[in-house]
């Protein structure tokens, strides 16, 4: 498999990597980035091609790390930005491939874009989410988290309406 080669993940072995979950390298009890370079040999002797590194930025962790606060930060449990590039650089020694699970249709409520949001309904970011005055619109839509939430909608007292 070349670097070049644009259809190179038809043919790759992936390997998902939950970053808390795989390996605590400083036993805090938490997996994190250095964990996961400690593991590369092992990778490699498995035949991995591609390691894919689910969300690892810095997030209040509602969402599984999904709901991302700040995207050029890494989750201080994980490590940090360097310990990335370090993760990065040995597994591309290694011949590995390292892709990242970006969520890119939404943040946490605690990112900066929607802290600007929620300001008013006039500021350049106001319609960077789903606003809405009440919690009927699109009723018939899954609960998304229907475990832990009645419904898609949440109240913010401070823009006094709904987001999606």
């Amino acid at each position: 498999m070349t670097a070049d080669d644009p259809t190179w993940f038809q043919r790759a072995i992936f390997y998902e990597v939950l970053v808390r979950g795989f390996r605590d390298s400083n036993g805090d009890g938490t997996g994190d980035l250095r964990g996961v370079t400690e593991k590369l040999d092992y990778l490699e002797w498995l035949g991995v091609d591609c390691l894919w590194l689910l969300p690892f930025y810095q997030s209040p962790l509602r969402d599984g790390g999904y709901d991302i606060s700040d995207f050029f930060t890494v989750l201080p449990e994980y490590g940090t930005v360097g310990d990335a590039a370090e993760l990065i650089d040995e597994a591309h020694r290694r011949g590995i491939r390292v892709i990242a699970d970006m969520v890119m249709n939404h943040t946490s409520d605690q990112h900066p874009w929607f802290i600007e949001s929620r300001q008013d309904r006039t500021n350049p970011r106001a319609d960077w989410y789903v606003w809405n005055d009440d919690a009927d619109r699109w009723s018939e839509a899954r609960v998304i988290f229907v475990d832990t939430e009645p419904s898609n909608w949440t109240w913010d007292a401070q823009r006094e309406q709904y987001y999606w």
